[in-house]
Order: structure tokens, then C-alpha cells, then sequence
């Protein structure tokens, strides 16, 4: 997922390069034939939902969540703005919740010394239970 966003980062970078050039009124041109492609495809959808992949989602939500909710409630999106920006909140979440995992899982290894006391313990007393040697330990 992280190779294909970073594709979709790297294609954009280049279409963005491609329209610094262009005069505003091809971009104007540009995008009210995105957005009549857009109405195209939503008829032709019907009660069809768009599915989007993860790293799409990503894309998306990076790109619009600096805009103001009245700006992009104006945007013509094949979802609703709701979405875009809680596609973004569940981003973040993910990047922090990774951030704060702890580095290796499970318990703790138990101390060499500790260890070898157990172990010499039960050899020493064979008719001692564990839970004797857990008393005595703690």
C-alpha cells in the first residue's frame, strides 16, 4: 500500500509540473470535464457504490483536508465531504496508533538470575510444587 501511494505521490507530482504551464482558462476547461466525467460515471453507477482502495483513500484525504468544509462541501466528489474528512481522522489515528505501539510484543524475558534460582530451586526440592517455589520467590 505504502509503494502504490507513493506512486499515486510521485504521477501526481508530475500532472501538477504538467499544469503549471497552462493558462487558467485550460484548467477551467480541465476541470469541467473532470467533473462532467464525474456526472457520467455516477449515472452510469446508479445505486452502485464507488469503491475506493486504501492508498486512493489516503491520497484524497491528504490532498483535500486543508480546504475549508465550505470549499469542499462545493468540490464535486464521488463521496460525500463527511467521508473525505473522516477518512483523514482515521489516517491519523493509524499513524499515531503505529507510533505508539510498543517495539516488541508479549512479556518480558525473565532475568538470568531469577531463572537459574527457579530452576536450582526445583532441582534441589523435587516434592515442591511450583506454586511453593512462587511463594518463596516473591
Amino acid at each position: 500500500m505504502l509503494l502504490r501511494l507513493a506512486y499515486l505521490a510521485v504521477t501526481n507530482a508530475f500532472a501538477m509540473l504538467r499544469l503549471m504551464p497552462m493558462s487558467d482558462r485550460d484548467k477551467d476547461t480541465q476541470i469541467l470535464a473532470l467533473r462532467h466525467q464525474i456526472t457520467v460515471l455516477e449515472r452510469q453507477l446508479g445505486n452502485d457504490r464507488v469503491r475506493f482502495t486504501p492508498s486512493d483513500r489516503a491520497f484524497l484525504a491528504a490532498l483535500l483536508h486543508r480546504l475549508p468544509s465550505q470549499v469542499l462541501r462545493r468540490v464535486r466528489l464521488l463521496v460525500r465531504p463527511d467521508t473525505v474528512l473522516r477518512w483523514h481522522r482515521d489516517l491519523i489515528a493509524r499513524r499515531h496508533a503505529a507510533a505508539s505501539q510498543p517495539k516488541r510484543s508479549g512479556r518480558p524475558r525473565t532475568v538470568r538470575s531469577i531463572r537459574s534460582l527457579v530452576l536450582r530451586l526445583a532441582q534441589e526440592n523435587p516434592s515442591w510444587g511450583y506454586r511453593r517455589i512462587v511463594v518463596l520467590i516473591r
